[in-house]
C-alpha cells in the first residue's frame, strides 16, 4: 500500500494540474473540479492495489472523475444536455487518446487569478491546483503560518463559485487587469521547482518547465507587455543551469562548483532575445526583467570570480525600489559581499535581522553564517549555519547547511 500510496503521489505532482484543468473545462465549475479530482484519487487508492497502475495514470484520474460527475447530475436530475456533451466526451477521451491540452492550463491560472480575489489568495489557489504543491509548501514559500494558507484556498473557492466565475480565458480587454497576478503565480510555481521548499528533492525541473510553458505562452498573446517577457527571460536564464545544478545522485551542486560547460546555451541565447524583447516594448525595466538581467549576469559569467558583482549589486538596488522586498535586500547583501566584502553584507543583513525580516526563514542565517565565516568567525558561522539547517524544510538543503557547518 506504501508503494501505491508513492504512486499515486508521483501521478498527482506530475498529471493533477492538468486532471483538475480537464475536468474545471468540461464541468464549467472550478471548485468542484478539483473535489473530483481528489474523488478520483481516493478511487485509484483502492482499486489500484487490486487492479494495478492503468498505462495512463491521468486519463484514468480524468475518466473516473467525468463519471463521478456524470453520475451528481444524473441523480440531481438536471443539466441533462451537459450530461450528454461529457458522456460523448468522455467515450471521445478513451485512455490511449489522452493529450494534455495547453489551453486548459492557461484558462486554470486566468481562473485562480480572476480579479475577485486577493493576490495572496490568487498565489495559494493557483500553487496548490496548478502546481500541485500541499498547504505546508506553500505557507514556506509564502512565510506564513498553514492555517493562513488553507483558509485563503477555502475563502477562495468560495468567492469563485459565488460570483459564478467562469472557467475561461478573459477577453483581449480583461487581460492587463489579470496580468499581474498570472505572471506572479507562474513565477512562484516556477521558483518552487527551481528550488523545491520540502521534500528529498533539490529541484523539480517538471514544475519548472510547466511554468516556463505558461510563461511563453502569455508572452505570445501578449507581446507588446515588456514584464511578461521578462518574467520569460527570466525563467529561461534560470533554467539554463538545471542540468549542472545537481549531481548524479540528486546532491546539490552549487553555484561555485557548477560545471558551467553544462549549462543549456541555447536557453541562455532564447533569455537574452527575450530580455532584448522586453527593452524593445517596455518603457524601462520592470520587476522581472531586473531579475532577468541580474540572472544575465551570472550567465554569461566565466566564473564566480569574473562574475560584474557590481551591475548586480546596482540591478537589486534598482528593484529594491521598484519592488521592495526582505529576499531582494538579503540577496543584495549576497552581492555587496562579492563586490566589496563581507564586513558591509553582514550590516545590511543585521539590519534585516533587527528589523524581524525573514523570521522563521533558513535563508537569513543561512547567509549569515556564510559571511561570519568568511570573516574568520568560526564558531557564529557554524551556530547559523546549523540554525538555517533547522529551519530548512528541504532534506537536500539541510545536508548543504550541515556540511558547511561541519567544514568549519
Amino acid at each position: 500500500m506504501t508503494d501505491i500510496r508513492r504512486t499515486v503521489d508521483a501521478v498527482w505532482r506530475i498529471e493533477g494540474a492538468r486532471v483538475v484543468a480537464t475536468l474545471a473545462r468540461v464541468t464549467g465549475d472550478f471548485g468542484l473540479a478539483e473535489d473530483l479530482a481528489q474523488e478520483a484519487v481516493a478511487d485509484a487508492l483502492t482499486q489500484w492495489p487490486e487492479s494495478g497502475v492503468p498505462r495512463n495514470a491521468g486519463a484514468w484520474l480524468t475518466a473516473v472523475a467525468k463519471r463521478r460527475a456524470i453520475d451528481a447530475w444524473r441523480r440531481r436530475e438536471r443539466l441533462a444536455e451537459r450530461y450528454q456533451a461529457i458522456a460523448h466526451d468522455l467515450t471521445e477521451a478513451a485512455e490511449q487518446e489522452w493529450q494534455p491540452i495547453e489551453d486548459d492550463m492557461l484558462r486554470l491560472v486566468f481562473t485562480a487569478c480572476h480579479p475577485v480575489l486577493s493576490r495572496e489568495a490568487q498565489v495559494c489557489l493557483t500553487l496548490r491546483v496548478v502546481g500541485g504543491l500541499t498547504t505546508e509548501e506553500i505557507a514556506r514559500i509564502m512565510l506564513v503560518p498553514v492555517p493562513t494558507v488553507q483558509a485563503r484556498i477555502t475563502r477562495a473557492k468560495k468567492t469563485l463559485a459565488a460570483a459564478t466565475v467562469p472557467f475561461e480565458a478573459p477577453e483581449p480587454g480583461q487581460w492587463r487587469e489579470r496580468l499581474s497576478g498570472v505572471l506572479g503565480v507562474v513565477y512562484a510555481v516556477f521558483t518552487e521547482g527551481y528550488a523545491a521548499t520540502s521534500g528529498d528533492r533539490w529541484i523539480r525541473p517538471d514544475l519548472a518547465l510547466e511554468a516556463l510553458r505558461l510563461g511563453r505562452v502569455v508572452a505570445r498573446l501578449l507581446p507588446r507587455e515588456s514584464e511578461a517577457h521578462g518574467l520569460v527571460a527570466l525563467m529561461e536564464f534560470q533554467a539554463s543551469r538545471f542540468a549542472a545544478r545537481v549531481a548524479a545522485d540528486g546532491t546539490p551542486v552549487l553555484l561555485a562548483d557548477q560545471d558551467r560547460s553544462r549549462w543549456d546555451r541555447s536557453q541562455i541565447r532564447r533569455g537574452q532575445s527575450a530580455l532584448a524583447l522586453a527593452d524593445r516594448v517596455g518603457r524601462g525595466r520592470g520587476s522581472y526583467a531586473l531579475q532577468a538581467a541580474i540572472a544575465q549576469c551570472h550567465a554569461v559569467a566565466p566564473s564566480v570570480a569574473d562574475t560584474d558583482w557590481d551591475r548586480i549589486v546596482v540591478l537589486y538596488e534598482a528593484l529594491g525600489r521598484i519592488a521592495p522586498s526582505p529576499v531582494v535586500d538579503l540577496n543584495r547583501a549576497v552581492a555587496v559581499s562579492m563586490a566589496t566584502g563581507p564586513a558591509t553584507a553582514l550590516r545590511i543583513v543585521d539590519g534585516l535581522a533587527s528589523a524581524g525580516a525573514l523570521r522563521g526563514s533558513y535563508l537569513l542565517p543561512s547567509v549569515r553564517g556564510e559571511l561570519l565565516a568568511r570573516l574568520g568567525r568560526t564558531e557564529e558561522a557554524r551556530s547559523e549555519l546549523l540554525t538555517a539547517a533547522g529551519l530548512a524544510a528541504n532534506e537536500r538543503e539541510q545536508a548543504v547547511l550541515r556540511a558547511k557547518a561541519a567544514a568549519l
